[in-house]
Parts: structure tokens; sequence; C-alpha cells
């Protein structure tokens, strides 16, 4: 007897397993010639934010291509937390160079701005086509892409695994994204040599990201409660949570858990910062597959409107923003005392991770296991004091909620049910956290 929903679609009974080709170890960003060449690749765009254009990283990557024989061309103006503008300009770029490959240095934003410009280089068609519905129109991506190699400088997006690329959408003043398994990169080349010089918030705020990343995927609607697509093609990136899922996700939640302090807090911590890395990239493949759910769904307004706050974090661009990593980890105490009852099983298992005392507890305690775990870590870190510590208030309940509600890619993998009415109460409850 084939199960089936509330609307009496069928759900789902099966999940895959997709993530990139991944190379870890100091030094080998000096790999990157040879693995575009391995990959076909004679002319790539380099893609980087104008604050890595001569760094380290960058200049042995474009030594390294090319002594391998590969033309590299560098796209260095990469907006931190990329926009709808700043997208196009790299597509722009793409579409006149004649790339046959792409190289993302950097951040989330960096390797997400690289999908974006091989996708719409190679597969032509208006930016919002591809981007998810309701805000695009969420066509999938028809077929491969170029070869992608990326190269994180950061512990914290997992992007050099998973087939999302996330942008200000500015008009909505939100988040939104491209979500297909097209665009994961071709290899991600993850070098701990390239967080060295990664100051203390930025390594705290992505940190928590990579967190999060963990939390969510582990606890997000089982991929079997969800309705079945009508086609293979149709099956999401983001699939729910699932058995080897659980299992990148769990030891990224324990890694983190275990080095994200000393990481900030001693940049010659090598060790701690060689995990942070490694725990983003198994993050990724956890979330790249299971998918995040609320604590995403309600950071995309939170960093999207802070840009009209006059709030700044050092270490990022003197500009007001809400950095992604600390949008995300600000709604997240609420949103885990509210998705524990679905399963409380989880949710301590979260909190033992974390180094939590779960001895002796009940269900009932799941939540407010969890929530504390991660405010004391937030504590230790020197992150806001919820949203109020970032300048929002009871007045911007109403803007947060609508930003937040079109976010159906992400709000639909929630265990527990959520609508306008159950996102303003989190969102209130995330104004203060202690």
């Amino acid at each position: 007897m084939v199960k089936t929903n509330a609307m009496s679609q069928p759900l789902e009974t099966a999940y895959s397993i997709d993530t990139s080709s991944i190379k870890f170890g100091p030094g080998v960003t000096r790999e990157v010639g040879y693995d575009a060449h391995r990959l076909g690749a004679r002319r790539v765009m380099v893609v980087t934010d104008p604050n890595l254009s001569d760094s380290e990283p960058v200049a042995v990557a474009i030594r390294s291509l090319r002594d391998a024989g590969v033309d590299a061309v560098l796209f260095d103006q990469v907006h931190i937390e990329p926009t709808d503008s700043s997208f196009k300009e790299a597509i722009a770029f793409a579409t006149d160079g004649g790339f046959d490959g792409y190289v993302g240095i950097g951040g989330g934003s960096s390797i997400d701005t690289a999908k974006a410009a091989n996708l719409y280089a190679t597969h032509p068609a208006d930016l919002f086509a591809y981007v998810n519905a309701p805000v695009g129109q969420g066509l999938p991506v028809p077929g491969p892409l170029k070869p992608l190699i990326a190269v994180p400088t950061t512990s914290g997006t997992g992007s050099e695994t998973t087939g999302v690329a996330i942008f200000d959408y500015v008009e909505m003043k939100a988040k939104t994204g491209i979500a297909h398994r097209y665009l994961r990169p071709s290899i991600g080349i993850v070098d701990p040599d390239n967080t060295r010089t990664l100051p203390r918030m930025v390594t705290a705020s992505s940190g928590f990201d990579v967190l999060s990343h963990g939390l969510e995927s582990l606890t997000a609607m089982p991929y079997n409660e969800r309705g079945a697509p009508d086609s293979p093609l149709l099956r999401p990136a983001y699939q729910g949570s699932n058995p080897i899922s659980d299992v990148w996700s769990t030891r990224a939640i324990e890694m983190v858990s275990q080095n994200l302090v000393r990481a900030a807090n001693d940049p010659d911590d090598h060790e701690a910062r060689s995990q942070m890395l490694l725990a983003a990239t198994f993050a990724g493949v956890g979330f790249g597959n299971a998918g995040c759910h609320l604590p995403h769904g309600m950071s995309y307004p939170v960093s999207g409107m802070a840009h009209g706050l006059d709030f700044k974090v050092e270490g990022y661009p003197a500009v007001s923003m809400c950095p992604h990593g600390m949008s995300v980890v600000l709604n997240a105490p609420a949103v885990f005392r509210f998705t524990a009852p679905t399963s409380p099983a989880r949710h301590l298992h979260a909190a033992r991770l974390m180094g939590a005392d779960v001895s002796g507890a009940s269900p009932e305690d799941a939540g407010d296991l969890l929530a504390d775990a991660i405010i004391g870590l937030m504590r230790q870190l020197d992150m806001p004091n919820g949203l109020e510590g970032v300048g929002y208030s009871t007045d911007d309940l109403d803007d947060l909620v609508a930003g937040a509600l079109p976010q159906h890619r992400v709000l639909k993998l929630s265990p527990r049910p959520v609508g306008a009415t159950e996102l303003r109460q989190l969102f209130a409850d995330s104004m203060t956290l202690w």
C-alpha cells in the first residue's frame, strides 16, 4: 500500500546522496591547475572578491593554473553577501569571456557567484528563471554546466559541496537563491592554509553557519514524509533528513562544538582552524542533501533588511550588515525550542553532541537543552543578544515575517508546519536570547 500525505499525494520512498569531489590538505591550492586541466578546462574565470584579489590563495591558484597551461582571467568584483545586481555583473563577464571552466576562491559569496556565472553563461536565461519559486520561476537547470573548482577560504558555507547559490534580492529585502544538483562544483579544494588570516568575528559567524547547517539537516522533516515528485528530474536537492546525511551532520555538530571557540580566539591554533574547515565541508554534504529549514529561512530577511540599520561587524566590510552565519544563529534557539516536540530524541542527541549533560533529561527538556547549548556558545563568542542586538525591534516583526514567508524551499522542510502566525512568534522570541 502506497503511503500518502494529507493531500493524498504519494510519499517519497527514495533519497540520493550527491556531493562534489573533495581534496583536503595543507597546500592543496597548488593543485588547482592540475585539476582544471584534468577536467578539460583551458580558459577559466577566477571568481573572488576585492578583499582577496591580492591574497595568497588567489595568487597560488592563478600561478598553478598558468603553470598547467590554463588561461586564467580574474574577476574580483564579487559582492560580500551577493545581490541580484552583483550576480548579473558576474554573469555578463562570464557570458562575454568564452570560458570553459570556473574557479571560485573565497567564502560562499565567491563560490555562489561562480556557480551563477557558470549556470547562466552555459544555459542563458532571465535571472529569475532558475530562482526558487515563488520568488522566481523555479525552472530546473536543463543540463550539466562547465567544470567548477571551489576553493573555500572561510569555514562556513560548505558551498564547495552544494548545489545552492544564494543572493540578496534587493527589491524584496531578503535572500533567495537557486538550488539544483548541476550547480555543485566539480571539486572542492579544501586547504587549511587558506583560513590562517580569517578575522575572529568572521571565524565565529561562519562557524555558527556550519553549526546550524548540521543542526537543521539533522532535525529537518524526514525525507519519507515529503511528497514524492512526479519525476526523478523534480526531486529537490533538499530532500529532508535521511540516514546518510545524518552521519555527516552529526559529526559536523561535534567538530564545531569542540573547535569553534579555539579557532576564533587563537589564530595560531592551526589544528582547530583545520577542523573547522573540515567541519564546514562535512556539514555541506549533510545539508546539501537533507536541507536546512527555519533558522535559514528566517535569516534571509534578517540579513537582507540589515542594510538599512546601523550595525557593523569587525572583520567585515564597513557597511551596515548582519553576516549570514550570525543572522542564522540569532533565530536558532527559538526555532529548536519550537521544533523539539517533533523529534525530542534528535534534539537531545544534538544537545549531547554540543556537550550538554542530557542524563536524566525528559523529552520535554530537549528544546531547552539544545537552545541553552547554542546560547552558551554564542555568549563565548560575543554574538549579539538576539535580534535587538542587531537593531531590530518588535516594530519590524511584520516585515521580517513577510521576508521569510516566500522561502518555501527551506520553510517546507520544517518538521513542524509554520505560517505567518508561527513565524511572528519565533521572530518575537528571537529578539532577546538571554
